[in-house]
């Protein structure tokens, strides 16, 4: 297997044993495989074509399906160094404008042409500091924004891609993090932010090329604030639905609108939502939810889709009503294990708002999946699924 290969498909359709459904299987390999994070599309060229990362051979490495064809080709040839986990190409990100892709290799931000596969190196992490974190281009396609935090492995063993080794301690230290535009068509990167806490999750607006969110990461009820905005234009940073005591909130991502911002969490008391926010703080749209998930992606409010968790392994739906949220409604059930970050479900809806890509691994191996959303009032309630039998 090399750089540029083109390999039959291996997709095939399975039938969900508890509400009926049938899911396009993407992958079939003796190796996990992956979609990007939800965050981050990974559709391109028409949304005709879908980046996923994958282990095959003995290392990971970038892939494309044509979601026509389920023909796949492999788009990187890299050797990762002994001990290296699964899920190097989660971050991957796709310029908007033109065929291209943003990933980490090591400490070195890498682009990639997606038709000829030529590879650019445009940023190298300074010493003393690690890279590794979300890749996100701004809405024009001009820059690539990532962060970076201050290298404290000599002192804090660390793996979060394992269960999440060593993140408390990595928070308590209040690590120096920045934040970096860098340019796609090369040029000076640029820190644009920078702080003695630890950055994560950079998500730049899809329409708006001058917004981007990060949060500060850690554990949720302990970090002084989740969800911050960043104006690149001015460098004014702000906070994003400021949380009262004791609430946790996060895992935000933007609506296809690239104005409202959605997220979920728990109140003080422990009682489940999931809202959304304009970029500016002046609309909110927060409902209560009976159940929650790990995960949560929608296109907007009306309908979103979570992951369930590990001991409720059901890709489930909450359609929006005028009383608030209905279900939730059981798609299928995943039976992924959550065990490592490369098998994390993280759903994401399509662009289109027909489909939601997952990945899942329960006979062992990770794969990516592609399921059609019917008509919801035909799923069943969880509660149903969930009914003893007698």
């Amino acid at each position: 297997m090399a750089k540029g290969d083109l390999f039959g498909p291996e997709w095939h359709e399975v039938e969900d044993l508890t509400t009926g459904v049938k899911t396009l299987q993407l992958t079939d390999h003796k190796a996990h495989s992956h979609h990007l994070y939800f965050t981050n599309s990974g559709w391109y060229d028409d949304n005709q074509q879908l980046l996923f990362g994958s282990d095959r051979g003995g290392s990971s490495n970038l892939y494309s399906l044509d979601l026509r064809t389920g023909e796949y080709r492999q788009l990187t040839d890299l050797e990762e160094p002994p001990g290296s986990g699964s899920g190097a190409f989660q971050s991957t990100s796709v310029n908007p404008v033109r065929p291209e892709a943003y990933f980490w290799w090591q400490n070195t931000l890498v682009a990639i042409d997606l038709e000829t596969l030529e590879e650019r190196t445009l940023y190298t992490v300074p010493d003393g500091f690690h890279g590794g974190g979300q890749t996100n281009v701004t809405a024009d396609g001009a820059y690539v924004c990532v962060n970076i935090g201050q290298d404290l492995s000599d002192r804090i063993p660390m793996d979060l891609g394992a269960g999440y080794v060593g993140m408390r301690e990595y928070w308590a230290a209040k690590p120096r993090c920045q934040i970096v535009r860098v340019p796609t068509d090369g040029g000076e990167p640029s820190v644009v932010w920078e702080e003695d806490s630890w950055i994560g999750h950079v998500n730049t607006s899809p329409t708006r090329p001058n917004l981007l969110t990060f949060c500060h990461e850690g554990p949720w009820h302990l970090v002084d604030h989740r969800i911050w905005m960043l104006d690149l234009d001015t460098g004014e940073v702000w906070k994003l639905r400021p949380t009262a005591p004791n609430e946790r909130v996060g895992h935000e991502y933007w609506f296809a609108d690239g104005e409202h911002v959605g997220y979920h969490g728990w109140t003080e008391g422990g009682s489940p939502f999931h809202g959304a926010v304009r970029y500016d703080n002046t609309t909110v749209g927060e409902y209560p939810l009976s159940h929650t998930s790990t995960h949560f992606h929608s296109n907007d409010l009306n309908l979103i889709v979570g992951d369930g968790n590990r001991d409720r392994p059901f890709l489930l739906l909450w359609r929006l009503t005028e009383h608030g949220y209905e279900g939730p409604r059981v798609l299928l059930r995943h039976r992924g294990s959550f065990h490592i970050q490369a098998v994390h479900v993280h759903p994401r809806v399509s662009p289109d708002g027909r489909q939601i890509l997952y990945t899942s691994d329960p006979r062992g191996y990770g794969n990516p999946y592609l399921v059609e959303i019917p008509d919801v009032e035909t799923l069943p309630l969880l509660e149903e699924v969930e009914q003893p039998r007698s």
